[in-house]
């Protein structure tokens, strides 16, 4: 049988160079399919990785607000406990969130983000057994110094494994993690509180850590790339004692300042404050003038636009972490829900959230900027509305009447949080990458941990010594008077930022 033959009786042309061509051509695309679906699965893979990172870390700056009553009954905690237990936290995490970022461009971004998950999980563990209200202090610090380790590894990582059209849709997954668990920290630690499982109550809000990172650290060695700094650094030690002195001697006062009468330690250490602070920027820009490595390269904030990002971002989480702090504490001890039913009236801003931050990067696409500006005046003229029901509603009147406001607020939050981000990020030259996620985790976490302590003033002054459901009501809605300043505030600021 000769070669035509044998071809007839299979079926089988014999290749032209066209068709040959064409074959490899086949071959090359399908090769090339399926690279590109292995290189999207791991992609994909990293993203989660990271972002449990971040979903622990914000969910524990939230989900302590609603176990605060039960926390506080358990273990007979003072006002002034109860503030540095919600702010003892992401005080630490401002602390060491621009050294860690330093850490991660020197060693390692991998290894700091799984140091930090490590250190992290342990100490939720430590949190969940806690005897007494200095004990469960001393671990939330602990949290915070890992939640300090990771928290910049994971910005930097995205910037660096992700390119592009990726890399938007990553940071929108950041914001949208970080916002799911903001909005829905309330309800997730109300429902753990209310199963009460083996009688842990208030505790499960932390030991629920301990299997989620022990799993995200099984996965970090073959989901996460590792990824330096290009240029040989050193670590700023002078520099970091100086920021870290610094933030302690603002926030410190802040919370006990109240519960002491203001005594002159507190005006002392505003003042030292602010000496630190400047010697700190004196100090950074010595080291940037001599070719070293200062901790924070003061080239990073002629980057456009970074500045008011910052600040933006600062004014704007002052708000956020003592909204939801008074709020729990007026619907627990105020309204008299327990943690299940408030975590419940939480979701409402959780859907508002949901249904704009996933259209929040289609809207900037239109608008910009001003897309941020928008979500924060949203919020404004939302925790107005919720003054107006309160004041018409009164102690006993349906709580029904506040979900309108709080869906909008939760709206406000999705069309802000991602674009404020992005703004401060966006225009960040690679090389700077990891100084400048430390920063904007820092201001990010100062801004919560001082508007819990200018909160708590309000709040507690306006409480009194004789707390009754009218008294919680007239404290929240106080606190709800300066946020809506804050969220104008905010506005305002974003009107600077021009493209």
């Amino acid at each position: 049988m000769t070669t035509t033959e044998i071809l007839k009786t299979t079926q089988i042309r014999p290749a032209t160079p066209a068709s040959a061509a064409s074959a490899a051509s086949a071959a090359q695309q399908a090769s090339a399919s399926g690279t590109s679906r292995e290189t999207a699965r791991a992609q994909n893979l990293t993203l989660l990785v990271l972002l449990a990172g971040i979903f622990m870390t914000t969910l524990d700056i939230f989900i302590v607000n609603v176990a605060i009553p039960a926390t506080q009954r358990d273990l007979h905690a003072s006002p002034a406990a109860i503030q540095w237990i919600v702010a003892g936290y992401g005080l630490t995490v401002a602390a060491g969130v621009i050294t860690a970022g330093r850490l991660g461009d020197m060693f390692g971004r991998r290894r700091m983000y799984a140091l930090g998950m490590a250190l992290f999980t342990a100490a939720s563990a430590a949190c969940g057994m806690a005897p007494t209200p200095d004990v469960l202090i001393a671990s939330r610090i602990v949290q915070g110094v890992g939640a300090a380790l990771l928290s910049p590894q994971t910005l930097a990582i995205i910037g660096t494994a992700f390119e592009g059209a990726k890399r938007v849709r990553a940071f929108t997954a950041y914001a949208l993690a970080m916002g799911l668990a903001a909005v829905f920290g309330q309800l997730i630690g109300g429902v753990l509180i209310d199963m009460n499982f083996a009688g842990l109550g208030w505790r499960s809000c932390f030991l629920i850590n301990v299997p989620v990172g022990a799993l995200a650290l099984t996965l970090v060695p073959r989901a996460v790339p590792e990824s330096k700094a290009e240029a040989r650094t050193r670590l700023d030690l002078p520099g970091v004692a100086l920021v870290s002195a610094a933030l302690v001697a603002t926030v410190l006062p802040l919370i006990q300042g109240q519960s002491q009468g203001w005594p002159l330690w507190t005006w002392l250490s505003f003042g030292a404050a602010l000496v630190l602070f400047g010697v700190f920027g004196w100090h950074q820009g010595r080291l940037a003038a001599t070719q070293k490595s200062p901790l924070v390269d003061p080239a990073l904030f002629r980057t456009k636009g970074f500045t008011r990002g910052i600040i933006a971002q600062i004014v704007f989480w002052m708000g956020q972490g003592s909204f939801f702090l008074v709020f729990a504490l007026y619907l627990q001890l105020g309204r008299g829900l327990d943690a299940l039913h408030a975590g419940l009236v939480f979701t409402a801003i959780g859907l508002g959230y949901l249904l704009t931050s996933m259209v929040a990067q289609k809207l900037a696409a239109r608008l910009g900027r001003q897309t941020a500006a928008v979500g924060t005046a949203l919020m404004a003229v939302s925790l107005l509305d919720l003054i107006v029901t309160i004041h018409l509603t009164g102690t006993h009147g349906s709580l029904l009447w506040m979900l309108p406001a709080l869906a909008a607020d939760g709206a406000g939050m999705g069309l802000a949080i991602g674009p404020l981000a992005a703004g401060a990020m966006g225009r960040v030259a690679p090389h700077h990458t990891g100084a400048a996620s430390g920063v904007v985790s820092t201001v990010m976490q100062v801004g919560g941990a001082v508007g819990v302590a200018v909160i708590g003033i309000v709040f507690y002054s306006a409480l009194g010594s004789s707390p009754t459901p009218a008294a919680y009501t007239h404290a929240f809605t106080s606190g709800l008077e300066l946020l809506v300043g804050v969220a104008v505030a905010v506005t305002v600021l974003l009107q600077f930022d021009k493209d």
